[in-house]
């Protein structure tokens, strides 16, 4: 086999490991970061970001769809978020989808998938 083409593979296989659950949005927070110390002494922030897609139909009408995302932060990220991130901020991010489940008092069971975040990028302009 060709030494070339088994770097290659390699390569790809790494690329393609390190795209494994990987998510990336841009978009504006639908409220405020909501931001709690837990018992264990780590901070947790959820909030939400709706993202656009503008796009023509069948008939060359132009759609805009929006998608909600919940969003969760743990540590620093979390920190930054109640710091600096406000209801309508723009960012961008990186983290990874999670599902998760409970049980509600009645004891239906509820299904939620969020993104846990990575890294966080602010695209608003500097506000003086």
């Amino acid at each position: 086999m060709n030494q070339h083409f088994v770097l290659n593979i390699n390569l790809n296989f790494e690329i393609m490991n390190a795209l494994k659950n990987s998510v990336r949005l841009i978009g504006h927070l639908g409220d405020d970061p909501k931001v709690r110390k837990l018992d264990s002494g780590r901070t947790l922030a959820n909030f939400t970001i709706a993202t656009n897609e503008v796009y023509r139909d069948h008939r060359g009408e132009q759609v805009s769809e929006t998608t909600w995302h919940r969003l969760v932060a743990w540590g620093k990220q979390a920190e930054m978020a109640e710091k600096y991130l406000k209801k309508g901020s723009e960012i961008a991010l990186e983290g990874k989808l999670t599902n998760r489940s409970y049980e509600d008092k009645s004891g239906e069971k509820h299904y939620i998938t969020e993104v846990v975040v990575g890294s966080i990028l602010m695209l608003d302009k500097n506000k003086k």
